[in-house]
């Protein structure tokens, strides 16, 4: 029969494990080794069985018959593969026909009846179940009628042999067709099981990506916050106070021009170190923390022309350098922490302290302002900030937003009329990933 691979391209239930209806089972190497071997054993069986009747019978009238049906039968059964390999109507069709060449040789010559052993496993590839085993009925009562026709006496084993054959080679098959359905199931599963996970990295990938715009359009309102949006503000109120002093002080007036154009000057640093790598551009200067820490007091103090003073101190020496991630986030937090104090507190004093430790640096602010209260926990939020009754605006919270992102913690110590001090420590070492929040005591607005 047919042991080629299936022709039908791949589809739902095929592929290596797909159901046997075809001489090879799919494409099963073993179901294939085991068709070859049928084919081979019927052939052998045929030519043994011709060769026994001319040996026994030579000369008789019915040879040339028996001779012309063993050849017809044996160009059939090369016919199969021709045919393909799906149960269609006319491969059934060519099995029947295949059948009764079969039976007459096995009425002319009951020697050809062993012949029915690879006839049992065709029927079973091609034929439904109930048919299938009908044809191997039909054969085998052929085989049993031919081998009691060769005794010369009755001779039970020969009654009972070939149906116990024929269970045998029908049992072995049903168990062939059964293994390669579960193979079909479990294949089938496997590639459920691989299409779902792909799915899910797939699914997953696309969750990270969401989540890292998000984080990303997080950290781009806190830097447009702590520098254009603050710059932007000083900008108006200078431009406002010299719209107010333009004719009654216009030297005045042109101080609070200027320094508003300084202030433009330095937005528009920023604006372009935004394009390029997002980096503070005093950072970018070069010097290092430190040297920024003292260019923003020294910048707050000229702009505020003598309403504020902001000082800046630098304890210790980091034993390596910090991160950038630490640098700009600390330098970000002295912008956002002083604008509040130029904005809000109405002080006339600020410090800028800088503490480097052994496992983490800690950034102080502080001012004598007017203060405010801080709410406790579970008020409005954790640690809420209440000024003048209403709950402060977005620096606090973005303060308070990049201190958590560098797993730190955020301390705000205030009172009405006492000023404030807002403290940040970043540790140095890094933390695990499955580390819980830090538990510090933290006062966000």
């Amino acid at each position: 029969m047919d042991h080629r691979s299936d022709p039908r391209p791949p589809g739902p239930g095929r592929g290596p494990g797909a159901a046997p209806d075809g001489p090879g089972f799919g494409g099963d190497p073993e179901a294939r080794r085991l068709a070859l071997l049928m084919h081979a054993a019927f052939f052998l069986l045929l030519g043994a069985s011709l060769t026994r009747f001319l040996m026994r019978h030579p000369g008789e009238a019915r040879t040339p018959w028996i001779i012309a049906l063993s050849i017809t039968l044996a160009v059939l059964y090369l016919l199969g593969p021709v045919l393909g390999s799906r149960p269609t109507p006319r491969r059934v069709a060519w099995l029947g026909v295949l059948v009764v060449v079969w039976m007459v040789l096995v009425v002319l010559a009951p020697s050809f009846a062993w012949c029915a052993v690879p006839l049992f496993y065709t029927g079973l590839r091609i034929l439904p179940p109930c048919a299938a085993l009908a044809l191997v009925a039909l054969l085998t009562a052929f085989v049993v009628a031919a081998q009691l026709r060769l005794a010369t006496g009755f001779d039970p084993n020969l009654v009972l042999a070939p149906p116990a054959v024929a269970a045998v080679a029908t049992a072995v098959f049903v168990h062939m067709r059964r293994q390669a359905v579960r193979q079909e199931k479990l294949a089938a599963r496997q590639r459920e099981l691989i299409d779902d996970l792909l799915r899910t990295r797939r699914e997953l990938a696309a969750t990270e990506r969401r989540e890292g715009t998000l984080a990303e359009r997080q950290r781009l309102s806190m830097e447009i916050h702590d520098t254009l949006a603050q710059g932007l503000s000083s900008q108006q109120m200078l431009l406002q106070a010299a719209d107010r002093t333009w004719s009654t002080d216009p030297e005045a007036a042109r101080r609070h021009v200027r320094t508003a154009t300084g202030i433009a000057e330095r937005n528009l640093a920023e604006a372009r170190r935004f394009v390029h790598d997002l980096a503070p551009a005093d950072l970018a200067e070069g010097g290092g923390l430190e040297a920024a820490l003292y260019a923003l007091a020294a910048r707050e103090s000229a702009q505020a022309e003598g309403a504020l003073t902001v000082h800046c101190h630098v304890e210790g020496a980091p034993a390596a350098p910090l991160p950038d991630r630490v640098q700009s986030a600390l330098l970000r937090i002295a912008q956002g922490a002083l604008a509040n104090v130029r904005e809000h507190s109405g002080a006339t004093a600020a410090g800028l302290t800088l503490t480097h430790l052994d496992d983490r640096v800690v950034l102080d602010v502080g001012d004598n302002g007017r203060g405010f209260t801080v709410e406790p926990a579970g008020v409005r939020g954790p640690g809420a900030v209440r000024d003048s009754g209403a709950v402060r605006g977005h620096g606090i919270p973005a303060i308070r937003a990049r201190v958590r992102q560098l797993g730190g913690t955020l301390t705000i110590e205030s009172a009405p009329g006492e000023g404030t001090v807002l403290s940040a420590g970043i540790p140095l070492a890094p933390i695990p990933p499955t580390a819980p929040p830090p538990t510090a005591p933290e006062d966000p607005a």
